[in-house]
């Protein structure tokens, strides 16, 4: 399985020699795989929420809160507040943090006087933006989605020309190197969409990296009807040819089903993304906002689990390892299968007791692993 690798702990003693019937507890302490979800406003001060929120994901995505049309709803208006409250909770927590979106090509949800503006002034606020967002939180996004809903949508390039997502991420990458850019997309995995095909898809991303784009993430957003499970292996597969990281980036399910169908349907979404090896991270659009959710909460306003929930709770304790409690056999030795990340490990025998830390990275080699008495 891609998720996890086989590891052998040996024991001795400080002359070298193996030490049978030591006692080991091995216990994960930390994964490898971010399975997050997003949060909003609602998630500031909120320390139920909060708590919930830490039992579970490694991983999150603000909603809203740097979005165009919440960081400058009218021009040269700038206001981080929200996402710096955001900001402070993962930084304080360690939590791996996406940035959603830079851009977004549906003039929807382009704020209006962006719209209002003539091409050389969008030309100068666009480069305000980047420059106002990477000035600010350079180092602190592992991603930036930069450029959202390419496919379907194309406001800037019919404003400033067939380069324009070009330049947004070359500018991007100049200001903001180790973060990683995606292009993100709907209805590329979660149903069949002639503007959005897996092969449309790849198509542009080729385009683009041949004209030296400087992009390296596929984004699948995920609001599934009802999931199809060999569509999405199919469509990961074919994803997977292309050498990128990708991520399932706003996964929920229609509200048009019930509660328990929502989350048998979430349970087969997460599946398929978990178990595929191109697949880095998950995250879920499940953000409460106003005792609601975009389409799909994982409980109730009082925090108690809906089935979405016992979905997770449930994968996730099947997704880890544990704790582990063995011998050494008669080789000095205590084999076990792990799933990626971070351990500690405490070892014992006749009163002496040594404490360790080892990692879990991906290889299809054993992981070997000495600790001496």
């Amino acid at each position: 399985m891609a998720r996890k690798r086989a590891v052998t702990i040996h024991i001795s003693n400080k002359q070298g020699v193996r030490l049978e019937n030591a006692s080991l507890t091995v216990e994960q302490v930390s994964k490898d795989f971010l399975l997050g979800s997003a949060i909003a406003y609602t998630f500031i001060g909120n320390t139920p929420y909060q708590d919930w929120f830490l039992e579970r994901f490694n991983a999150a995505v603000f909603e809203d809160e740097i979005k165009w049309y919440t960081t400058e709803p009218k021009q040269g208006q700038l206001n981080y507040t929200l996402a710096d409250e955001l900001l402070e909770f993962v930084r304080r927590n360690q939590i791996t943090v996406r940035g959603h979106n830079i851009f977004w090509e549906d003039p929807k949800y382009t704020p209006v006087w962006v719209q209002n503006l003539t091409d050389s002034e969008l030309k100068s606020a666009v480069n305000s933006r980047i420059q106002s967002l990477m000035s600010k939180y350079k180092d602190e996004f592992v991603h930036w989605d930069v450029n959202n809903e390419l496919l379907h949508f194309n406001f800037y390039e019919q404003r400033l020309g067939p380069n324009a997502t070009l330049e947004f991420y070359r500018t991007v990458h100049q200001q903001d190197p180790l973060a990683t850019l995606f292009l993100n997309e709907f209805n590329v995995v979660e149903t069949c969409d002639s503007t959005s095909t897996v092969d449309k898809y790849i198509a542009k991303i080729r385009e683009l990296k041949e004209d030296g784009m400087s992009m390296n993430g596929i984004g699948l957003e995920g609001h599934f009807g009802a999931p199809n499970p060999p569509r999405i292996r199919a469509t990961l597969d074919k994803l997977a040819t292309l050498g990128l990281p990708i991520w399932l980036t706003e996964v929920d399910i229609s509200d048009t089903f019930s509660k328990e169908t929502q989350g048998i349907y979430l349970e087969q979404v997460l599946r398929e993304g978990f178990s595929h090896p191109a697949v880095d991270g998950i995250m879920l659009w499940s953000a409460i906002r106003r005792n609601k959710c975009y389409r799909m909460c994982l409980t109730d306003p009082d925090l108690n689990n809906l089935p979405t929930g016992d979905v997770v709770d449930k994968l996730l304790k099947e997704w880890e390892t544990g704790v582990l409690k063995g011998q050494t056999d008669d080789h000095g030795s205590y084999s076990f299968y792990g799933f990626l990340g971070e351990y500690k490990l405490t070892a014992s025998y006749e009163g002496k007791v040594i404490d360790a830390a080892f990692s879990l990275s991906p290889s299809h080699e054993t992981k070997h692993f000495s600790v001496q008495l």
